[in-house]
C-alpha cells in the first residue's frame, strides 16, 4: 500500500484525518492556506478571532472555570485523593474502607 510521505507512522487519529481532509478540499479548490493567512483580510480575522476569544475566555469563562478547578476539583477531588494516598503509604485504611458497612458472616452454620 502506497503511504504519503510524511504521514507515515504518524498517529493523528479522528482530527489528524479531518485535518487532512481539510487541507485536501482546499488543495482542491486550489486555495492557498498561506495566501489567505498573509493576506491583510487573513490577518485581520485572525486578530479579531483571537481578541474575541481572549475578551469572552476573561470576561465570561475565567472566573467559573477557576471555581471549578480550585474550589471543585482541587479541594474535592484532589485532596481526598492524596489524603488517602498517604493513609495507604502510612498502612492505614482509606476514608472508602472506613466510609463502608461492615459484612458479618450471616450463613448459618448447621454444622457442616
Amino acid at each position: 500500500m502506497y503511504m504519503i510521505k510524511g504521514l507515515k507512522n504518524r498517529q493523528g487519529g479522528f482530527f489528524g484525518l479531518i485535518k487532512l481532509l481539510i487541507i485536501l478540499v482546499l488543495s482542491y479548490f486550489q486555495i492557498s492556506i498561506r495566501s489567505v493567512v498573509e493576506s491583510p483580510t487573513g490577518q485581520d480575522n485572525i486578530e479579531y478571532v483571537g481578541d474575541t476569544s481572549r475578551n469572552i475566555w476573561v470576561d465570561y469563562l475565567k472566573a467559573p472555570f477557576e471555581y471549578l478547578w480550585n474550589d471543585v476539583w482541587i479541594d474535592i477531588f484532589w485532596e481526598g485523593f492524596l489524603q488517602n494516598m498517604r493513609r495507604i503509604r502510612d498502612g492505614n485504611s482509606t476514608e472508602f474502607d472506613n466510609a463502608s458497612p461492615e459484612v458479618f458472616d450471616t450463613a448459618p452454620n448447621w454444622g457442616l
